[in-house]
């Protein structure tokens, strides 16, 4: 009987869906090149733009009103965004199956760090306790000091403390980071060669999350005068909601020549990640386990780096900030294809542990893909996706519905927006409020709802209390419009 088929699955922070296409300017061969031997989805998303609720979905194959982490740990109480207990996470499923694990990198899912609950293990198994001592302190000491040649941001605005934002750093606190969790994915590799079982290793990095910091010999492959700014880099947003405006302000009296050198900087980040998981997966090839190994790439989310005049994420539902890379490659997945099935997060648990025949966890909001991987000429994929957003120190709701070319906001705190992504792709024109498209709207507000009763929300779902019939369709008309014909959820 064959072996399970290894998982090494490699994770950035804050990495954008269109990084990785072969069209785009920035320089990552290992990676784009991961893509052309595997499939790759252009219409991959996140389930929640911040770090924790995403990461959580990804671990739990739930959405964050289902696992209960609604905003970034560290920003909350004790007592608030806490991970629920009974979830089950896909690597415990791999435990229980005789893989041995290993998580190396940043974690971000819930705040007691103790990974060995979730199902992931190194210590006293892999023989090498050194391996978490190392994760902490990194291959050397100091901090993330703004560079001196780098832009600082903010300190314009009074009352707030001036941020780094974008710069070359050759010895930044994310690149040594980034080093250490190559250096032990590839020894724990190593070190898994012959042992005979299967094994699942996770990489993650805290690039190229902003500020946006490169090293010199990364950022002296590209020219920012010749990076274009987005087609939407000047969208006045007056359509849109007004707290979108509020935000874009801060990044107002950035010069032209300012946006492209943070997104050099950017770019250039991408490109040391390239280099840095490039050296794992050449360690993969040395020691033949690529021939029997499901490799993963993926991003928490994205980030707008400059799209409709923001940065980073949380504030806007724009696809440059839920648009991430979704990259499979392996045993039994066709090779140079790319889907158009839209797949999230939650959906690669469930899809990992299909593929290596494992018992799936359960999940009403993840679904597995792996038809789609195997036969991707084949088999369409699903067609919808939900995500939803409910701040990050700031309270407020919103949930972001996809159905075939068109997207809906729902704002809890605003008016809502709709767009065509095929005659839209940039989001210029928010559709919600012209009449003719009623009935556009009405159709992706009951398919809104239909999901959120099939993922049992509770709170928006049973919002009947006058002043809090906030869309523009209540619930009940997920009964009167039915899903159009092909549409999958």
């Amino acid at each position: 009987m064959a072996q399970a088929p290894n998982i090494l699955f490699l994770m950035a922070d804050q990495l954008r869906g269109d990084t990785l296409t072969p069209e785009h300017p920035c320089v990552a061969p290992n990676l784009k090149g991961l893509a052309a031997r595997g499939v790759s989805f252009a219409r991959g998303y996140t389930p929640n733009a911040v770090c924790s609720p995403a990461r959580a979905s990804l671990m739990t194959g739930l959405l964050p009103h289902n696992h209960g982490v609604l905003e970034v740990t560290h920003c909350t109480d004790d007592d608030q965004s806490c991970l629920r207990p009974e979830r089950v996470h896909w690597a415990q499923q791999l435990r229980a199956a005789g893989y041995r694990t290993a998580y190396f990198g940043k974690w971000h899912v819930e705040r007691t760090h103790d990974l060995a609950r979730f199902g992931w293990t190194v210590d006293g198994e892999s023989g090498r306790p050194e391996f978490h001592a190392r994760m902490k302190t990194g291959r050397a000491t100091g901090g993330d000091a703004p560079p001196p040649q780098g832009r600082l941001l903010g300190g314009a605005t009074a009352g707030y403390a001036a941020r780094p934002f974008f710069g070359v750093a050759d010895d930044a606190k994310s690149h040594r980071q980034l080093e250490t969790v190559a250096d032990l994915g590839a020894e724990f590799i190593r070190d898994a060669a012959g042992r005979g079982e299967p094994w699942c290793c996770f990489l993650s990095c805290t690039m190229p999350h902003d500020p946006y910091f490169c090293a010199s010999q990364d950022r002296a492959r590209y020219d920012a005068e010749t990076l274009a700014l987005p087609p939407n880099a000047r969208d006045p947003m007056t359509d849109k909601p007004g707290l979108y405006r509020k935000c874009a302000r801060v990044f107002a009296d950035l010069t032209d020549r300012e946006r492209r050198e943070a997104m050099a900087c950017y770019f250039a980040s991408v490109t040391q990640i390239d280099r840095e998981y490039g050296r794992v997966l050449r360690v993969l090839g040395e020691t033949g386990a690529d021939e029997n190994t499901l490799v993963v790439m993926t991003a928490d989310h994205g980030d707008f780096l400059g799209a409709h005049g923001l940065y980073c994420k949380n504030i806007g539902a724009f696809e440059e900030a839920y648009r991430i890379p979704i990259i499979a490659a392996g045993p039994g997945i066709a090779r140079g294809a790319v889907s158009r099935a839209r797949v999230g997060l939650q959906d690669l648990g469930p899809t990992l542990l299909d593929l290596a025949g494992v018992a799936p966890i359960p999940s009403p909001d993840g679904r597995s893909f792996a038809d789609v991987l195997r036969r991707p000429d084949r088999v369409a994929g699903p067609d919808a996706g939900l995500a939803e957003y409910y701040g990050s120190r700031y309270r407020l709701t919103q949930f972001v519905y996809w159905e075939g070319d068109w997207k809906l906001v729902f704002n809890g705190f605003d008016f809502d927006e709709l767009y065509n992504l095929r005659e839209d792709p940039f989001e210029l024109t928010n559709l919600a409020a012209r009449p003719e498209r009623a009935g556009d709207l009405r159709r992706l507000t009951a398919g809104m709802w239909r999901r959120l009763r099939e993922t049992g929300e509770r709170h928006v779902v049973n919002a009947s209390y006058p002043p809090l019939r906030l869309a523009p369709y209540g619930p009940g008309v997920a009964e009167s419009v039915q899903a159009p014909e092909g549409v999958q959820p």
